[in-house]
């Protein structure tokens, strides 16, 4: 699977994108950024405050509960604004 970073979390995990091979038991966007947490400091503080995080799934933006079986790409960024 693709992972995609964009702005401060590329920045904190010092990578735009990867291919992962994920572990079982990952379901959702949620179980992701809690693996991710998992795979070293650069993630943990990345991923600190997972409610700040949005996600993408495929392109299409999706809550945290959102499931990414059969996913190719899921992309990271933090909140955006307008103007």
């Amino acid at each position: 699977m693709r992972l995609v970073y964009f702005a401060w979390v590329r920045e904190r995990i010092g990578k735009s994108e990867e291919e992962v091979v994920l572990p079982e038991g990952i379901a959702t966007v949620a179980d992701l950024a809690g693996w991710l947490r998992t795979r070293g400091e650069e993630y943990a503080h990345a991923f600190e405050n997972p409610a700040v995080v949005r996600a993408a799934v495929d392109r299409h933006h999706v809550k945290p509960d959102a499931p990414i079986a059969g996913a190719r790409e899921i992309a990271f960024f933090p909140p955006m604004t307008g103007g």
